[in-house]
C-alpha cells in the first residue's frame, strides 16, 4: 500500500517554532496536533479549529510520526502502577 507523501505537507524552517516539523503555511507543529490526539481530540474538532488542516494533512502527520519512529531506537517500558 502506498502511503501518503508527508513531504508535500511537512516541513522545517529554523525561523518558525526554533525548527520543529509544522504543517507547511501554519505555524502548527506536529507534535501540538499528535498532543491533541492524545488528548482525545477527533480528527473532526482538529478540522473545525484548525481550517488550514484537512484530513489528507492529518494523514501526513502520522505519516511523518511514523518515519521518525522507523529511524529511532525503541526500548521496553515497564509498566507502572499509581
Amino acid at each position: 500500500m502506498a502511503g501518503i507523501d508527508w513531504r508535500k505537507f511537512i516541513h522545517s524552517d529554523p525561523e518558525v517554532l526554533l525548527g520543529k516539523p509544522v504543517v507547511k503555511g501554519t505555524r502548527l507543529s506536529v507534535e501540538f496536533i499528535l498532543g491533541l490526539f492524545a488528548e482525545g481530540w477527533t480528527e473532526q474538532q482538529l478540522i473545525e479549529n484548525y481550517p488550514k488542516l484537512s484530513k489528507e494533512i492529518i494523514l501526513a502527520v502520522f505519516a511523518f510520526a511514523t518515519d521518525c519512529m522507523r529511524e529511532e531506537s525503541l526500548y521496553s517500558l515497564s509498566a507502572e502502577t499509581t
